[in-house]
């Protein structure tokens, strides 16, 4: 390969690996060790409950696989991800920390705006935000909160949050989180708050505008098409930004040969050459599809930096 890709380390959904109660600290190690075979960062993803319409159209077959819309066990284990990450944080030094599918619109605003900027002092900037409205009816009925008006909860959530990292008091009208000069202390590291990735099954209108105009990385579920990286291009040159400043976030695709084994990593690396000709630079890989010792990870992340390097 031409150029070094980022590797990032997903932590969530291993447990074919270890449980989600008492091996945490598991996945602070394995943090840890990532930095050390030279990852670039990991990732965490959330969810706050689970309800029936998690595993609505039918569970995955092999558990190794990614969690998407209807396919999971209701018991699946989600832990904070954010405390998960302050611990990550704590035991490493140069480990970007991704905060994926944060569920925003299930918080206030200001209170969400708190505990991403205080995470990211922690780390002294290290972290990754992919805000998100995520799927599930059964979750936002849980906390009381509209499904039918996630999308705009979201864009309130951005436009809070924006206002907090600069000077206070700060103050926002709207029927969802009004306030009136408050002042937020203290902010995040950089100035301009923590950096923001957008991404999804397809990169529609919301996503899209979201992405122009907060958006520090794109991070698309799956292969985008040729017309949407294009799409991409266009609305950022319209908006005054150039495409090469968003770090683009692809994967590596497993193919599980049954629903019992891992996959192969070599084919599941072989399309990251090609995805770095589309301009993708940072590449997500979960080790439960490709290993089956909670011990081995370390050397997993090793040898995964020597077939890309």
């Amino acid at each position: 390969m031409t150029r070094t890709p980022r590797m990032l380390l997903v932590l969530s959904e291993n447990w074919t690996l270890t449980g989600g109660r008492a091996d945490l600290p598991t996945a602070v190690r394995w943090a840890r060790e990532a930095e050390d075979a030279g990852f670039d960062s990991v990732m965490v993803s959330e969810h706050i409950v689970l309800g029936p319409d998690a595993g609505a159209d039918g569970i995955m077959g092999n558990p190794r696989d990614y969690a998407l819309p209807g396919n999971q066990d209701p018991y699946t284990p989600w832990p904070n991800s954010l405390l998960l990450l302050a611990a990550i944080a704590s035991v490493t030094e140069r480990l970007r920390l991704a905060a994926a599918a944060v569920l925003a619109p299930l918080r206030h605003p200001l209170l969400m705006a708190r505990e991403l900027g205080t995470l990211d002092l922690i780390s002294e900037g290290r972290l990754l935000v992919q805000p998100t409205v995520s799927w599930s009816k059964d979750e936002y009925g849980a906390l009381g909160v509209p499904f039918g008006r996630r999308g705009r909860l979201l864009d309130e959530h951005l436009e809070v949050w924006a206002k907090a990292w600069g000077p206070s008091p700060i103050s926002h009208e709207s029927g969802h989180y009004p306030f009136r000069d408050v002042y937020f202390e203290p902010k995040s590291h950089r100035p301009e708050g923590p950096r923001l990735w957008f991404g999804g099954q397809r990169l529609h209108g919301p996503v899209l505008r979201r992405l122009v105009r907060y958006g520090h990385g794109f991070h698309p579920l799956g292969r985008p098409a040729p017309q949407e990286l294009q799409l991409l291009k266009d609305e950022m040159a319209a908006a005054g930004r150039d495409v090469a400043d968003l770090e683009m976030i692809g994967g590596t695709q497993a193919v599980f040969p049954d629903d019992r084994s891992p996959a192969d990593l070599g084919a599941a690396l072989a399309s990251v050459p090609e995805q770095l000709e589309q301009g993708f630079t940072t590449f997500c890989i979960k080790p439960n599809q490709f290993i089956d010792d909670p011990d081995g990870v370390g050397a997993f992340c090793r040898d995964v930096m020597r077939r890309v390097s």
